[in-house]
Protein backbone atom coordinates (compact mmCIF):
# COMPACT_ATOMS: atom_id res chain seq x y z
CA UNK A 1 0.00 0.00 0.00
CA UNK A 2 1.33 3.46 -1.04
CA UNK A 3 2.28 6.12 1.70
CA UNK A 4 1.84 9.63 1.65
CA UNK A 5 4.57 11.98 -0.46
CA UNK A 6 7.38 12.25 1.73
CA UNK A 7 6.94 16.24 1.72
CA UNK A 8 2.89 15.76 3.40
CA UNK A 9 5.09 13.32 5.82
CA UNK A 10 7.79 16.23 6.50
CA UNK A 11 4.83 18.53 7.24
CA UNK A 12 2.48 16.73 9.44
CA UNK A 13 5.55 15.30 11.42
CA UNK A 14 6.09 19.11 12.01
CA UNK A 15 2.66 20.02 13.19
CA UNK A 16 2.79 17.28 15.70
CA UNK A 17 5.60 18.50 17.62
CA UNK A 18 4.25 22.09 17.30
CA UNK A 19 2.31 23.42 20.68
CA UNK A 20 -0.92 25.48 19.64
CA UNK A 21 1.35 29.34 19.34
CA UNK A 22 3.42 27.21 17.18
CA UNK A 23 0.91 25.74 14.87
CA UNK A 24 -1.22 29.20 15.10
CA UNK A 25 2.07 30.81 13.67
CA UNK A 26 3.13 28.27 11.17
CA UNK A 27 -0.35 28.52 9.72
CA UNK A 28 -0.36 31.87 8.85
CA UNK A 29 2.85 31.48 7.30
CA UNK A 30 1.17 28.80 5.08
CA UNK A 31 -2.61 31.26 4.41
CA UNK A 32 0.08 34.19 3.47
CA UNK A 33 1.50 32.43 0.57
CA UNK A 34 -2.19 31.37 -0.60
CA UNK A 35 -2.27 32.17 -4.48
CA UNK A 36 -6.18 32.31 -5.90
CA UNK A 37 -6.50 29.42 -8.89
CA UNK A 38 -5.18 31.13 -12.28
CA UNK A 39 -7.61 32.39 -14.70
CA UNK A 40 -6.77 30.15 -17.29
CA UNK A 41 -7.99 27.00 -14.78
CA UNK A 42 -11.32 29.10 -13.80
CA UNK A 43 -13.25 32.16 -13.04
CA UNK A 44 -15.84 33.37 -11.01
CA UNK A 45 -18.95 32.25 -10.85
CA UNK A 46 -17.04 28.74 -10.20
CA UNK A 47 -18.29 25.67 -11.35
CA UNK A 48 -19.98 23.69 -8.89
CA UNK A 49 -18.21 20.33 -9.16
CA UNK A 50 -15.48 21.96 -7.68
CA UNK A 51 -17.28 22.97 -4.30
CA UNK A 52 -16.21 21.77 -1.45
CA UNK A 53 -19.14 20.45 0.27
CA UNK A 54 -19.69 21.74 4.15
CA UNK A 55 -16.47 23.90 4.06
CA UNK A 56 -17.43 27.17 5.77
CA UNK A 57 -14.41 29.21 3.80
CA UNK A 58 -16.74 28.48 0.54
CA UNK A 59 -13.29 26.68 -1.01
CA UNK A 60 -13.16 25.23 -4.30
CA UNK A 61 -10.52 22.77 -5.80
CA UNK A 62 -9.19 21.69 -9.09
CA UNK A 63 -6.50 19.18 -10.48
CA UNK A 64 -4.85 20.48 -13.74
CA UNK A 65 -3.10 16.98 -15.52
CA UNK A 66 1.06 17.67 -15.84
CA UNK A 67 3.18 16.04 -18.62
CA UNK A 68 4.29 13.87 -16.22
CA UNK A 69 0.84 12.34 -15.15
CA UNK A 70 1.18 13.93 -12.17
CA UNK A 71 -1.70 16.47 -11.10
CA UNK A 72 -0.80 20.62 -10.23
CA UNK A 73 -3.31 21.53 -7.77
CA UNK A 74 -5.05 25.06 -7.66
CA UNK A 75 -7.59 26.26 -4.88
CA UNK A 76 -9.72 28.81 -4.61
CA UNK A 77 -11.19 30.33 -1.22
CA UNK A 78 -13.89 32.76 -1.26
CA UNK A 79 -14.48 33.71 2.43
CA UNK A 80 -11.84 36.57 3.06
CA UNK A 81 -11.68 34.92 6.50
CA UNK A 82 -10.85 31.88 5.20
CA UNK A 83 -7.33 31.16 6.59
CA UNK A 84 -7.43 27.36 8.18
CA UNK A 85 -8.62 26.78 4.43
CA UNK A 86 -6.20 28.87 2.90
CA UNK A 87 -3.36 27.57 4.89
CA UNK A 88 -4.44 23.59 3.91
CA UNK A 89 -4.40 24.32 0.28
CA UNK A 90 -0.97 25.91 0.50
CA UNK A 91 0.45 22.54 2.14
CA UNK A 92 -1.91 20.49 0.16
CA UNK A 93 -0.48 21.96 -3.26
CA UNK A 94 3.41 22.12 -1.95
CA UNK A 95 3.40 19.02 -0.71
CA UNK A 96 1.12 16.85 -3.44
CA UNK A 97 1.09 18.64 -6.64
CA UNK A 98 3.71 16.87 -9.13
CA UNK A 99 3.87 13.67 -7.00
CA UNK A 100 2.90 10.37 -7.54
CA UNK A 101 -0.58 9.94 -8.16
CA UNK A 102 -1.06 6.61 -5.68
CA UNK A 103 1.04 8.79 -3.00
CA UNK A 104 -1.01 11.34 -3.00
CA UNK A 105 -4.34 9.02 -3.14
CA UNK A 106 -2.87 7.91 0.23
CA UNK A 107 -2.88 11.36 1.60
CA UNK A 108 -5.37 10.52 5.47
CA UNK A 109 -7.93 13.19 5.71
CA UNK A 110 -7.84 12.96 9.15
CA UNK A 111 -4.22 14.32 8.91
CA UNK A 112 -5.92 17.53 9.38
CA UNK A 113 -6.08 17.20 12.96
CA UNK A 114 -2.69 16.79 13.04
CA UNK A 115 -2.03 20.02 11.08
CA UNK A 116 -4.95 21.84 13.23
CA UNK A 117 -5.14 20.52 16.43
CA UNK A 118 -7.56 18.12 18.31
CA UNK A 119 -9.95 21.09 19.05
CA UNK A 120 -10.77 22.31 15.59
CA UNK A 121 -14.45 23.03 15.66
CA UNK A 122 -16.59 20.32 13.57
CA UNK A 123 -17.36 21.94 10.96
CA UNK A 124 -14.25 23.56 9.97
CA UNK A 125 -12.76 20.29 10.38
CA UNK A 126 -15.54 19.13 8.19
CA UNK A 127 -14.52 21.80 5.49
CA UNK A 128 -10.60 20.67 6.06
CA UNK A 129 -11.08 17.13 5.34
CA UNK A 130 -13.81 17.76 2.59
CA UNK A 131 -10.55 20.10 0.53
CA UNK A 132 -8.09 16.62 1.17
CA UNK A 133 -11.11 14.41 -0.11
CA UNK A 134 -11.14 16.16 -3.18
CA UNK A 135 -7.50 15.87 -3.95
CA UNK A 136 -7.43 12.76 -3.51
CA UNK A 137 -10.32 11.55 -5.23
CA UNK A 138 -8.77 13.23 -7.66
CA UNK A 139 -5.71 11.34 -7.63
CA UNK A 140 -8.01 8.07 -7.39
CA UNK A 141 -9.61 8.97 -10.45
CA UNK A 142 -6.42 9.68 -12.92
CA UNK A 143 -5.28 6.22 -11.74
CA UNK A 144 -8.68 4.16 -12.32
CA UNK A 145 -8.75 6.09 -15.87
CA UNK A 146 -5.32 4.64 -16.54
CA UNK A 147 -6.59 0.97 -15.77
CA UNK A 148 -9.26 0.92 -18.07
CA UNK A 149 -9.32 0.24 -21.38
CA UNK A 150 -9.25 3.03 -23.57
Amino acid sequence: MAQPPKAFQQVIDDFAFADRQERIEMLIEYADRFEEVPERIATRPFPEEHHVQKCESDAYVWAEDLPDGTLKFHFAVENPQGLSAKAWAVILDETLSGQPLEEVAAVPCDSVFTVFGKEVSMGKGMGLMGIADMVTAFARQRLAARKSPA
